[in-house]
């Protein structure tokens, strides 16, 4: 590992939702040299998308200071709306190249914010494809589905 991979945060990021939308987790592993946390959260109506990022947005609200971080995501949605549309969509007010609101509005500006004090690349992975840390975020995400659902949430 080099001087500068010691120095980075990899985050492994995840949603799933049963029914979409239907009742949905999150789940997200930040390693940072040999320490992890592992993180999750559940919300009772929601989609798979928005898990998608609120795992991305609450693993970057977890870092305690700027840093750089290399986040590791399965959802094309997530990696593809921050690497190539936000700009765009802010420039046009947050509307979509054919003038439409663009969905998860709430979510991108979060996420915006998240990621202002940080130095972020965006790594997309394969899903179901056998990733360690994909699938052990999934499983988180999932995991918090069925803890709730069991509690009767």
């Amino acid at each position: 590992m080099s001087r500068a991979d010691s120095d980075v945060v990899d985050i492994f990021s995840d949603g799933a939702c049963s029914g979409n939308p239907g009742p949905g987790g999150w789940g997200a592993i930040l390693r940072f040299r040999e320490r992890e946390r592992e993180l999750s959260g559940f919300e009772a109506a929601t989609t798979n998308n928005r898990m998608e990022m609120m795992a991305a947005i609450a693993a970057l609200e977890a870092l305690k200071r700027p840093c750089s971080a290399r986040i590791h995501t399965d959802s094309r949605y997530l990696h593809d709306g921050v690497t190539r549309w936000l700009a765009d969509w802010k420039r046009r007010g947050w509307r979509t190249a054919d003038k439409k609101p663009v969905k998860n509005v709430d979510l991108w500006q979060r996420l915006e914010a998240a990621l202002a004090p940080h130095r972020v690349d965006w790594v997309w992975v394969r899903g179901h494809a056998g990733h360690p840390e994909n699938e052990r975020a999934d499983a988180l995400a999932r995991g918090a589905i069925a803890a709730n659902r069991n509690a009767g949430a």
